[in-house]
């Protein structure tokens, strides 16, 4: 869950077994009001936050889906025309959170493996 520019909440879905790819989505949420979908076609949904942009920034713990086998993960970028832009994928193992600060997405990365995780820093561009 993460506030965005605009003063709503905006909550990630990881969704449930079986994982299927793209079926996640973000909601925007605004107290009293009902659930809105902001952007879907998602797998496994573990963060998101805004750039400095104003773009949403969404983190997959599974890009091909927690059944996959293949624990590769994804940072996307929603852009503000809707489209979408994939930040990073190469190196993103089971990524399981996202900040960002500046020009730069700060990924805990390797986030189901013991003793093995770390924090990569990723270029916003």
């Amino acid at each position: 869950v993460v506030r965005g520019p605009d003063g709503a909440y905006y909550v990630g879905q990881l969704t449930g077994f079986p994982f299927t790819p793209g079926s996640a989505k973000v909601f925007r949420v605004r107290p009293g009001g009902q659930p809105q979908v902001v952007a879907d076609g998602f797998t496994n949904v573990i963060d998101v936050a805004f750039g400095p942009d104003g773009c949403l920034y969404v983190l997959e713990i599974s890009a091909r889906g927690l059944t996959s086998g293949d624990p590769t993960g994804a940072l996307i970028k929603v852009n503000h025309d809707r489209s979408r832009t994939v930040v990073a994928e190469q190196g993103l193992e089971a990524p399981g959170g996202l900040t960002i600060r500046g020009h730069y997405a700060y990924v805990s990365n390797h986030g189901t493996s013991a003793g093995g995780g770390e924090v990569v820093r990723i270029p916003l561009h």
